[in-house]
């Protein structure tokens, strides 16, 4: 499996990837991944190619490809660009100018090209977002996936604050969400999924004085990383140990979201662990009770 490293200028981070899939998600970063500081030239990507970086799964030539278009149709739909301080002006552009599919040559690819307007966010970055494209793709969740781009912003400093209004936008979250599905659907997969990547997380509502006390925001807090931490040269066996040393010694999980925690990262269904734990302590019950047996029994020979 090919690992990669995700870098770009945080700017593509305040564009919302609004209806991206997870699997969307993993194409559109790893295309990132290969496309920085390539200027305005055309980059080719074999199908085996682009499967491989994003771990994509399905095995049909058709399913592939339209997921790829899917990919570039959202793409179509973000807008970037700028604004002058006065508001009098403003500017936007798309990101690809050239999105080519070929299913039908010999070996198929994908071809792109970077709008000119576009270049300063994967060429020449002095200042940049960065982060292993195999941590990224392996996140089931789709507000997981951005939340860890987000925080990977601040990953040098352990701390990060998003508005109500920020967080609403920057993730996408439906209006009809109250709070209630917002802990189920959104804060719980990002907790349970980011836990073993950032050390120590927490996550913190903050709440407003008005009435009622709305949450008027989020306070996300982890171990900060070394400027010089490594992101890509780590074994599969060094992460997998990172993330169970991280999930076993966070405190704000619950015995339960630590079992989905680690179930998620070993990709194994959900409920695995909980099982082996409770067929482990039914065992040491049974081995107890019949020491105790043993014991009462020696006790009247």
């Amino acid at each position: 499996m090919s690992n990669e490293l995700v870098k770009y200028q945080p700017e593509l981070n305040t564009i919302p990837l609004r209806k991206f899939s997870p699997v969307e998600m993993n194409l559109f970063f790893s295309i990132i991944s290969r496309m920085r500081d390539k200027g305005d030239q055309t980059v080719r990507f074999s199908f085996d190619e682009l499967k491989n970086l994003s771990n994509y799964k399905q095995t049909a030539g058709k399913s592939f490809i339209r997921d790829l278009e899917k990919t570039y149709d959202h793409l179509m739909d973000l807008r970037f660009g700028h604004r002058s301080k006065t508001g009098l002006s403003v500017e936007r552009f798309v990101m690809f100018t050239k999105f080519k599919i070929n299913g039908d040559a010999d070996f198929p690819y994908v071809e792109v090209e970077i709008y000119k307007d576009a270049l300063p966010l994967l060429n020449n970055l002095e200042r940049w977002v960065r982060y292993a494209l195999a941590e990224f793709r392996g996140l089931k969740s789709s507000y997981s996936k951005t939340m860890f781009r987000l925080l990977k912003q601040y990953r040098t400093t352990g701390y990060a604050y998003f508005t109500v209004a920020d967080f609403n936008e920057l993730l996408d979250i439906p209006k009809s969400y109250n709070q209630g599905t917002l802990e189920q659907r959104v804060l719980s997969p990002i907790r349970e999924e980011l836990t073993p990547l950032f050390r120590a997380l927490t996550i913190r509502k903050k709440y407003g004085k008005s009435r009622g006390k709305p949450v008027i925001g989020f306070t996300f807090t982890w171990k900060a990383e070394p400027k010089d931490a490594e992101d890509i040269h780590i074994s599969s066996k060094q992460r997998l140990q990172t993330k169970l040393f991280n999930i076993e010694h966070n405190s704000e999980l619950s015995e339960r979201e630590k079992w989905r925690a680690i179930d998620k990262v070993k990709d194994v269904p959900l409920g695995t662990s909980e099982q082996v734990n409770m067929q482990e302590k039914q065992e040491l019950n049974e081995t107890k009770i019949r020491q105790d047996l043993l014991q009462r029994l020696n006790r009247h020979l």
